[in-house]
């Protein structure tokens, strides 16, 4: 088992009037009635590249490969002021993502307790294709990340942002030519993004679920499930004064280096019966070995409340096709409850789908149809190893983390 307690730097310094913020902080996203901003969320329909303007050229200045390493990377350029589009009175905070299957963006500003997405944008690139095998990232990869990031440098200099992180995660941790690729980000598209570790993965991801927490629970095993690994962390709620700085109750945390692209690379996407599906699960159960060797979760879990929390693309698809969506509504999937038996029933149901069923399925479709099985996989090795009755989804994570973060740090909610 991991110690919780990160190297120095990686958490920011103890702020009662911060933590009290973040505990109370919501966020509202434009696809909610009361919300009047125009992006689109979180699906492949959100892929506007025809209505965007031209990309501007990349500013010249250019610095060594070994700066896209953390910590203390992140140092924007300057460049040539761009005029805002709107008139606002706060200033606009930006999110990106860039994983082993998904860019995404996030636009915000903040408000009272909270902040609002103004903007967003999210595509299936698969970067981290092919990885697995040769270690490298495939020019054809590439390319799909570059194009999807010149959308989002677009909508960056379009609303105006002020204060942005853009973060890259395991597909560029491990490639063998990572830097160099975001080199050449750098170069076409002008954005800077970093390569986060592990650890900082894991604790944004804390961060921007924090809202979803059942804090009468005893404590939480939340995870991503990403393209290329996978974050579990224990929270302990317990134990020790309760803090609205979610990230202060982390007990334990580990990071798999398998996520749906490399777990369905290995052992097959298409053609998924319960013969495969048991082997994904045993290569999963595998590398959960280490986890909590002293058997400490184990013990808390039969002592006391828990709750899983949920943040993927594999649990949001559970969670669309248990309502039974027609078309994908994070506003009816973002918070919803599963019980055991209805995440056993669903996986169960996609398990004995033909591909071309997935497709058919709504809340799955072409871009995720050879993925979600070893999604559920992942889902089903730590449901098998740490049991819990109850698991709530979250179509939230990694990026509202760095809004919450920036935010936080700039004293947004204390004004």
């Amino acid at each position: 088992m991991r110690a919780a307690a990160p190297p120095g730097g990686d958490l920011p310094a103890r702020d009662p009037v911060r933590e009290s913020a973040r505990d109370s902080a919501t966020v509202r996203y434009p696809d909610e009635p009361a919300n009047l901003g125009l992006g689109l969320l979180d699906r492949p329909a959100d892929d506007e590249a025809g209505l965007l303007p031209p990309i501007p050229t990349a500013p010249p200045h250019h610095h060594p490969v070994e700066r896209h390493v953390e910590p203390g990377h992140h140092h924007p350029h300057e460049r040539a002021p761009v005029p805002r589009r709107m008139h606002r009175y706060l200033p606009l905070y930006a999110a990106l993502d860039l994983g082993t299957n998904n860019c995404r963006l996030l636009v915000a500003e903040p408000q009272r307790h909270g902040f609002r997405v103004v903007d967003a944008f999210s595509r299936i690139v698969r970067l981290g294709e092919g990885i697995s095998h040769s270690g490298r990232l495939s020019e054809a990869a590439q390319d799909r990340a570059l194009e999807a990031l010149r959308i989002c440098r677009a909508k960056l200099d379009l609303r105006g942002v002020e204060r942005a992180r853009l973060v890259a995660t395991e597909a560029c941790r491990i490639a063998d030519n990572g830097s160099h690729f975001l080199e050449r980000v750098y170069e076409e598209t002008g954005l800077e993004l970093e390569i986060v570790s592990r650890e900082t993965e894991a604790r944004l991801a804390v961060a921007g679920c924090a809202s979803l927490v059942d804090w009468q629970s005893d404590g939480v095993i939340l995870f991503d499930i990403g393209g290329g690994s996978s974050e579990l962390v224990w929270l302990d709620l317990a134990r020790g004064e309760r803090t609205g700085d979610l990230t202060r109750h982390i007990r334990a945390w580990t990071s798999l280096p398998v996520g749906v692209v490399t777990l369905s690379e290995r052992h097959g996407g298409v053609f998924v019966d319960e013969t495969v599906f048991e082997a994904m699960v045993d290569h999963v159960d595998d590398l959960l070995e280490t986890f909590d060797q002293n058997g400490e979760l184990e013990r808390a879990l039969g002592e006391g409340r828990f709750h899983m929390l949920g943040t993927s693309g594999t649990v949001t698809t559970l969670a669309g096709v248990h309502l039974g969506l027609k078309r994908y509504d994070r506003r009816r999937v973002d918070g919803t409850w599963l019980d055991d038996d209805d995440v056993s029933r669903m996986i169960d149901h996609l398990v004995g789908l033909s591909f071309d069923e997935r497709v058919a399925n709504p809340c799955i479709g072409s871009d995720r149809a050879d993925l979600v099985l070893a999604g559920c996989a992942i889902l089903e090795a730590i449901r098998r190893r740490w049991p819990c009755r109850r698991l709530r989804v979250a179509d939230r994570g990694l990026r509202e983390g760095i809004l919450t973060e920036l935010m936080a740090a700039d004293g947004m909610w204390r004004r």
